[in-house]
């Protein structure tokens, strides 16, 4: 049996950990801190849960620059739960506005009292007429969060802005030019993959597009569930950015939401849920509430705090690691991808990268392996191989086959080397 030492992990998920990390929370899991219980064991409602959760917040923050106006939650539900959470909570604030706006409107026209019949009359029909969620969809996770959307509202409010598998022979790959986005004029909110696992498509940067002008500009929420943590955001150019912890933060059971707290009471109202029964719109369940989970400092209901205390963790050696935080992770995110996508440019003959090298994911290399007669062969063997010299975690997701090294921070560059001088190697050997 091979020891922790031996083996590279490259799975897309739950992923590798750092072992001094994963050593110190299996200490705090029997006896934390001296207090004869294990963390998984203590209250979430004690001090130290509450010492843990705002201390993690903080080396959050601190590690990729969050600006004092937003707040971070500490959820559950994993991603696809916040493909639901985003749909209610932005729709609901979307709601209340426009019902502050129609008041006023008829205010102005009708004097003080406004007939509460004809407010529900117009909002009513700005919901029929005017609602909308824009969806970039260039991946299977941002394809998913748009099928949510309309299961919960309705097709006819979710607006597909661009669709890759039109630019790309019906398969994801690409990402289509800003200048094609069909964007809604009004929704409640755009929503992208920052980063998609299945397909290896990471956007660039930020998309000009969406950059705000002033203080205003739309709604952005982006999944950055596979690459946050591995460069540096304009996260002031987001309105909520989430991620589950599984990938490049801690153990899976939490989810990260960073929303800006204009999106939040007191700077904003959220309707009463009779209002939107009465609008024929879904009413979220509360633990989905970014209003309650903020209120209560993540501690609505019973957090897993172990979880929180793993991540806390992550973060506090990624600050030690690199004295200009992410900035320096960056450039080692960038060092490792570089070298694994040169081993597989230089055997074109061997080696096929899915995604465009526009859009190729620094996390998520998916290539296929052409090295032979059979596909199916030369990947299995290519597998079996990798095997044998510790490199793990390498089958494309189920969906799409092909192969598929997931390049996270827990990644070491010595990591990275092994895989490319094996993927070299398997290249140079014979063929299938």
């Amino acid at each position: 049996m091979p020891s922790r030492e031996e083996i590279t992990y490259f799975g897309a998920g739950p992923a590798l950990l750092p072992t001094d990390v994963l050593k110190t929370a299996a200490e705090a899991l029997v006896n934390f801190e001296d207090t004869g219980l294990g963390l998984a064991e203590h209250s979430h409602r004690s001090e130290l849960a509450t010492n843990i959760i705002n201390t993690a917040k903080a080396d959050l923050a601190k590690y990729i620059d969050i600006p004092d106006d937003y707040e971070i939650l500490f959820m559950q539900g994993g991603g696809s739960g916040q493909f639901s959470a985003t749909v209610y909570n932005l729709v609901g604030i979307w709601v209340e506005r426009r019902r502050q706006k129609i008041i006023k409107e008829l205010g102005t026209a009708e004097g003080a009292d406004v007939p509460q019949d004809k407010v529900l009359e117009r909002l009513r029909k700005a919901v029929e007429e005017e609602l909308k969620i824009d969806y970039l969809v260039t991946g299977s996770w941002s394809l998913k969060a748009s099928q949510e959307a309309a299961r919960l509202l309705g097709p006819e409010h979710v607006n597909v802005a661009a669709d890759a598998r039109k630019v790309n022979d019906g398969k994801f790959g690409k990402i289509p030019e800003e200048k094609d986005w069909k964007l809604s004029k009004d929704p409640a909110m755009v929503y992208y993959c920052d980063n998609e696992t299945v397909d290896g498509v990471e956007f660039p940067g930020f998309p000009e597009i969406l950059k705000p002008s002033g203080e205003e500009g739309p709604i952005v929420v982006a999944d950055m569930s596979s690459n946050i943590l591995s460069r540096r955001i304009p996260v002031r150019n987001f309105s909520v950015i989430f991620f589950g912890a599984q990938k490049n933060l801690g153990s899976a059971g939490i989810t990260v939401v960073i929303i800006k707290k204009k999106l939040l009471p007191p700077a904003v109202s959220t309707p009463e849920p009779a209002l939107l029964r009465k609008l024929g719109l879904p009413v979220g369940p509360i633990v989905f509430s970014y209003e309650t989970i903020a209120k209560n400092n993540s501690l609505y209901n019973t957090l897993n705090i172990f979880d929180v205390y793993i991540a806390g963790q992550v973060l506090k050696k990624a600050l030690a690691s690199f004295s200009d935080n992410v900035t320096g992770q960056e450039a080692l995110s960038d060092k490792k991808a570089k070298l694994i996508y040169a081993t597989l440019d230089a055997h074109p003959e061997s080696y096929k990268v899915v995604p465009d090298k526009s859009v190729r994911s620094r996390m998520n290399i998916c290539f296929r392996v052409t090295h032979g007669d059979s596909i199916a062969d030369a990947e299995k063997a290519f597998l079996a191989g990798a095997t044998k010299k510790g490199l793990t975690g390498l089958k494309g997701h189920r969906s799409v086959g092909g192969i598929r090294a997931s390049n996270y921070n827990s990644i070491s560059l010595e990591g990275a080397e092994k895989l490319a001088a094996y993927i070299d190697e398997f290249a140079k050997g014979p063929r299938i």
